[in-house]
């Protein structure tokens, strides 16, 4: 909660920014996101449990502010929540926040999480046909996971920054007010893997020299292999269809 207000404070400082110097471009968005979650979880490569977890509804959003000072990085602030609830029957002991549990009973689980991420980006290209640009972001991640059966429960708190590269693409279909664009924040070593990638299509509801608004609609993937995060390991993996829309100013 506290990320997503300081998100939103510094939404607001841009703001204040773009409407004081034309010469800067600030875009707004946000999305719904249906997503299905899947994996695993525990407290090592070896101690995973794969758990059955709802699909569930999430929302999103960001803010960039653009500027035309080549040497200076543009920046993008974007807010992501992941919560979801789920079960199984474990096949195996299981071991989470200092309690055990034992193969075959049924574990219910919480997985809140959310993350800031912070990229700082240049542009290669900026036109009515293509946009391209590329950078770097350090990725908030917060999460509470609890774990219970009918006599035990076991929680934990995980946070930790991660940084992760980071490339968007907007290709303009003329005559249409169609853009395809895809992004993507990605990281891979040491067996860990964490990319957040999403493709669709907009639609340019308005377009003149005040104010832009456009519709989006997509498909984004988020997976987190993580090993050692606060002792947490993951293999855990987000894919859904979203709407949205984008304000540029």
């Amino acid at each position: 909660m506290k990320k997503t207000l300081l998100a939103a404070s510094v939404a607001a400082l841009m703001c204040g920014s773009a409407q004081a110097d034309t010469l800067l471009g600030l875009y707004i968005g946000g999305q719904v996101w249906a997503n299905e979650a899947s994996g695993s979880f525990g407290e090592g490569t070896d101690n995973q449990s794969v758990f059955d977890f709802d699909d569930e509804n999430q929302g999103s959003f960001y803010v960039a502010l653009e500027h035309p000072i080549p040497l200076i990085p543009n920046i993008k602030i974007a807010s992501t929540s992941l919560d979801t609830v789920g079960g199984t029957q474990i096949t195996s002991n299981f071991s989470f926040g200092g309690e055990s549990f034992s193969a075959n009973e049924t574990l219910d689980t919480t997985l809140d999480a959310s993350f800031v991420d912070y990229t700082l980006y240049y542009e290669v290209f900026d036109n009515d046909l293509l946009t391209f640009d590329f950078g770097l972001t350090a990725r908030d991640l917060d999460a509470h996971i609890k774990v219970s059966d009918t006599s035990t429960s076991s929680d934990t708190n995980v946070s930790g920054i991660i940084p992760m590269a980071y490339v968007s693409t907007i290709i303009g279909l003329p005559f249409t007010g169609l853009n395809v664009f895809a992004e993507a924040n990605f990281i891979s070593y040491d067996d860990q893997t964490i990319y957040d990638a999403q493709i669709g299509v907009s639609y340019a509801i308005l377009d003149n020299l005040a104010v832009d608004f456009d519709v989006t609609l997509g498909y984004r993937s988020v997976k987190m292999e993580i090993n050692d995060i606060d002792d947490f390991y993951s293999d855990l993996t987000y894919d859904g269809f979203f709407a949205g829309a984008v304000v540029h100013f």
